[in-house]
């Protein structure tokens, strides 16, 4: 599988945006360690071999924990995660797939329950930013592992 088109050259400016806002959001009020896990669990609702790359490349250099990342995908069943990082994650899938009616309450107060109104406003926007990266590098089939070099993610050393 080839890319498509390189959205970069094609629109610089909003590239450069969208890149200012992530920045922005990776440092919000929400742990690093915590936005690795929504990165990653939104890239693999979505399918975004790219994004989910980067992101469990990123996440080891960081120092999280592989069977953690493997445990991901079943995060409800696994005993690895923490409350707070729990209610992430479902934040993150609820956002991610969309129900019809919208987010159910008993999703929004089991997060709320973790969050503060600033944190969860935060964490909504780390959501916002994956998804929005998961579509552009969806659409133009971004090829996995090409940056690395130039985004330091060979340092993971899982290439």
């Amino acid at each position: 599988m080839t890319q498509r088109i390189d959205y970069l050259q094609q629109s610089p400016e909003l590239f450069k945006k969208l890149v200012a806002f992530s920045t922005l959001v990776s440092q919000s009020s929400i742990e690093k360690s915590i936005g690795h896990l929504v990165e990653i669990r939104a890239s693999q609702i979505n399918g975004c071999a790219f994004c989910l790359d980067m992101h469990l490349k990123q996440a080891v250099i960081d120092g999280e924990r592989p069977l953690r990342l493997f445990h991901l995908q079943a995060w409800r069943d696994s005993t690895l995660f923490s409350a707070r990082e729990r209610a992430a994650l479902a934040w993150t899938e609820v956002l991610t797939q969309l129900p019809p009616q919208g987010v159910p309450d008993d999703i929004y107060e089991f997060v709320r329950e973790q969050f503060s109104e600033k944190e969860l406003t935060d964490l909504t926007y780390a959501v916002t930013a994956i998804n929005a990266w998961n579509r552009i590098n969806i659409a133009f089939r971004a090829v996995p592992g090409v940056l690395d070099k130039a985004y330091g993610l060979d340092k993971a050393g899982l290439a």
